[in-house]
């Protein structure tokens, strides 16, 4: 079982004025020292006007062309590879590197425009709203021409209102256009044109432990972080949730909910979904982030357009949580007139078996009820519910079913 911070049921966002829990790593925390030392100079150039001239505005808009400008060293840098003192005390060496911020900055400015804020209001009495709030945030990519955006799905689950807040701080209407609730992830369309270039989808697949990641949230050059793979491996969820090639990396960055995880060729690789207590598989540990692969969407993108949803029978699914507690499976919250309510589970039972074939793991349970049908199908579960074992019979369900309607206006 995976050691991660969760708000709970239906997965773990961190709803709008949510507790932080550490101070998120910047861009400068990571990079090499001489492309701290560039980022010095850069900032030198932006001070007689702007720092005066804009006093008046917004902390973020006066750091705006700071940012940007050591954002774009500094990926300059990283790409090049260039190390070593003489990048720091060779002025040619260190005028070349601040000459290639021209050459990058039409892909950052390009990047920033595809990365927005999503905002959500979820529909009244959503079930969702115990665990993740009746009001959400995160972060968005446009990977569509046709202002298709992708984002984690739990932020979009039960909404009833979605907002995006582009690069112009415009505020604009979208609509859900899919959820799929086997990889996590969502998509959005925006109402209103977007003038954002979609980002290309990368290979994850071809990542190795340690390469260096970017890391970008709706914030902008304000938390870019420079990130490392710490594993690629499988996770494993209370909330009925299984992941086979997840993607760990380290530092930490806490505006994790839908994150893009991009390559130093600015490509997607992920969409953010967790802070871990410990993103690597072995050694010390150390606190990262989870991020989804986006090869688990390619496969189902034409049909979460088309329809909504991925296609084939739905998974069944039994609103329970189940977490694993020296070597057994212990039932720590029963979703309120689920399958597993209904069937009288428990908090506290221990699940023994399904279908007669003993679990002890979260990813044997989850692969035993998917493997026995699709929803709908009945899942025989042997629990110990106090002293007594019972077998019950669950009439298992597809989970969209679940969720409350959208409202209609």
């Amino acid at each position: 079982m995976e050691s991660y911070v969760s708000a709970g049921a239906v997965g773990p966002a961190r709803s709008r004025g949510g507790a932080a829990t550490a101070q998120s790593p910047r861009l400068s925390y990571c990079v090499p020292p001489q492309a701290r030392y560039i980022a010095m100079i850069v900032r030198i150039a932006y001070i007689p006007l702007p720092e005066v001239a804009m006093a008046h505005r917004p902390r973020s808009s006066q750091r705006f062309p700071f940012r940007v400008a050591a954002f774009l060293v500094s990926l300059s840098i990283w790409i090049t590879g260039a190390s070593g003192p003489a990048a720091a005390t060779d002025a040619p060496a260190s005028a070349a590197a601040a000459t290639s911020v021209g050459a990058v900055a039409p892909d950052a400015e390009k990047l920033f425009k595809a990365i927005v804020k999503v905002q959500v209001r979820a529909v009244p009495d959503a079930r969702s709203s115990a665990s993740l709030g009746t009001e959400r945030e995160g972060t968005g990519i446009v990977i569509g021409e046709d202002n298709l955006i992708v984002t984690i799905g739990y932020l979009i689950v039960e909404a009833d209102t979605v907002t995006l807040i582009d690069r112009r701080g415009r505020s604009l209407p979208a609509q859900v256009v899919g959820y799929d609730h086997a990889t996590g992830l969502g998509l959005l369309r925006s109402v209103v044109p977007l003038d954002a270039t979609p980002v290309a989808l990368g290979e994850p697949g071809r990542l190795a432990r340690r390469e260096s990641v970017l890391v970008v949230t709706h914030e902008g050059p304000d938390e870019v972080t420079l990130a490392q793979v710490a594993s690629r491996r499988l996770f494993t969820a209370n909330w009925e949730y299984l992941l086979e090639q997840a993607i760990f990396t380290s530092p930490p960055v806490l505006n994790w909910s839908g994150a893009a995880l991009l390559d130093k060729d600015l490509r997607l690789l992920g969409i953010g979904s967790l802070i871990v207590r410990n993103a690597t598989e072995e050694g010390e540990r150390e606190p990262g982030n989870m991020f989804v692969p986006v090869d688990a969407l390619k496969p189902i993108l034409a049909d979460l357009v088309k329809t909504g949803r991925r296609a084939g029978p739905a998974r069944p699914w039994l609103g329970l949580a189940a977490d694993e507690a020296q070597g057994r499976l212990v039932v720590s919250r029963v979703s309120a007139d689920g399958p597993a309510d209904s069937a009288g589970i428990e908090v506290g039972d221990i699940i023994l078996a399904v279908g007669g074939e003993p679990v002890r793991t979260q990813a044997e349970f989850y692969r035993k009820v998917w493997g026995g049908g699709s929803a709908g199908s009945e899942v025989p579960l042997r629990v110990l519910q106090g002293v007594e074992v019972k077998d019950l019979k669950l009439r298992s369900i597809d989970r969209i079913d679940y969720f409350r309607p959208k409202t209609m206006h």
